[in-house]
């Protein structure tokens, strides 16, 4: 596996977060300015139609403090990564580029991104970390995350038993609800969305070593596996689960007051605000006793390992773990900041209650197998929902599927 070169750093410029003067023990400083002279130049940053804005507003903190100027490029979400190693071997690529976590096996092994040297990463919180770390360094800055919770219509219900189960009886009595909870599905299967009743019977998608972190080895095979598979079709038989039912439908199921209870994540607050919902965010209960975990994707910025101006790179990168620059990033984006210092500052209590629900979770896996695994994971179970395969023997079939595309 071919990696990217690690990132020379310039006398005189640290990136350790504990050399930034006036920061905490562990955690960067307020001003996010470096002692040593800015490197200058220009940098370029891609990033999705998103988050395009917010790094707008940064790249000009940023250049009031560096005297760099940060040249923002807006591409469509579903090209950012491909462009990036696309391009990034013929020296076209941007100097840095936005993206999630579980980009960072692929980026890893195409050679397009070089590691990070934060030193003393304490101050972030150590999911976000985790996530962005790949054979033992760190690839990229992290400074945003979210998971999906358990959000109920407190006009609806009140409180929330312990087991999924119960949760399930509840909801089907309240009053006006044709499904006791939601959860997207689509003809295609919803993995993301399932995860975590999955890790409540055990399965984790893929196994860890001992440094923590996941191998290429699948973790779901197994009884622990199977039980969950005759679980999803139990969901089918409830209510709960429809290939039918997509992300869209839902939303809009929840906010007509047909359902009670939603599975889903941030990214639909402020609309459930805008309907006028009175709504709480809860950890998802457990259906096969044992906690339910849900995936924590992370955002950050990588840095390209063909860089034409890398000392202005990591200036900026070191910039991005500032308290400054990440209380920025929360005020632009509504997601929950990397560093723990500014998550403590979030008021927000939809926000801090999807926290809440990821703190048991387990960091979206960056590594290339997953490639192969989303869509026949997905699929099976929407196999599982339709009725078109028996759970047991279906969710065997899929282990071995995925398995056989690993090994190659």
């Amino acid at each position: 596996m071919r990696k990217g070169l690690l990132i020379t750093i310039a006398a005189g410029l640290s990136l350790t977060l504990a050399a930034c003067s006036g920061g905490t023990s562990g955690s960067p400083s307020e001003s996010g300015k470096s002692s040593a002279p800015a490197a200058g130049g220009k940098l370029t940053i891609w990033t999705d139609e998103k988050r395009v804005d917010a790094f707008k507003k940064i790249g000009e903190e940023f250049k009031k403090s560096n005297g760099i100027t940060l040249d923002v490029v807006q591409k469509p979400t579903d090209d950012v990564k491909k462009d990036f190693i696309a391009q990034t071997p013929t020296g076209e690529g941007p100097d840095l580029v936005v993206g999630a976590n579980d980009w960072t096996g692929d980026l890893v092994a195409n050679g397009v991104v070089a590691p990070v040297e934060l030193g003393d990463t304490g101050g972030f919180d150590k999911n976000a970390i985790k996530a962005f770390t790949h054979d033992g360094q760190l690839y990229g800055v992290p400074y945003a995350l979210e998971n999906i919770g358990l959000v109920r219509n407190n006009a609806m219900l009140k409180d929330t038993p312990k087991t999924f189960d119960e949760l399930i009886a509840q909801g089907k009595k309240a009053s006006g609800a044709q499904f006791p909870v939601i959860i997207q599905t689509g003809a295609a299967g919803d993995a993301y969305h399932l995860y975590p009743l999955q890790t409540s019977f055990g399965g984790s998608v893929l196994k860890t070593g001992s440094d923590g972190e996941y191998t290429n080895e699948l973790g779901m095979g197994g009884s622990e596996g199977e039980a969950f598979a005759a679980y999803v079709k139990k969901l089918a038989g409830e209510k709960v689960l429809s290939t039918s039912v997509g992300g869209d439908q839902a939303k809009q199921a929840f906010l007509d007051k047909k359902t009670p209870y939603i599975i889903t994540g941030p990214w639909w607050a402020q609309e459930f605000k805008k309907g006028g919902m009175d709504v709480s965010v809860l950890p998802i209960p457990s259906a096969g006793g044992k906690p339910s975990a849900p995936f924590i994707g992370v955002q950050g910025v990588y840095v390209s390992s063909k860089s034409k101006n890398a000392l202005a790179a990591n200036q900026f990168v070191t910039y991005l773990a500032s308290v400054e620059a990440q209380d920025a990033l929360y005020e632009l984006g509504g997601r929950m900041p990397a560093l723990t210092e500014s998550a403590g500052k979030v008021s927000d209590e939809i926000l801090k209650g999807f926290s809440e629900a990821g703190a048991q979770g387990h960091p979206m896996p960056g590594v290339q197998a997953m490639s192969s695994v989303w869509t026949d994971w997905g699929q099976a179970e929407a196999d599982i929902i339709d009725g078109k395969a028996e759970p047991a023997a279906r969710w065997k079939q899929m282990v071995s599927t995925i398995e056989k595309k690993i090994a190659g």
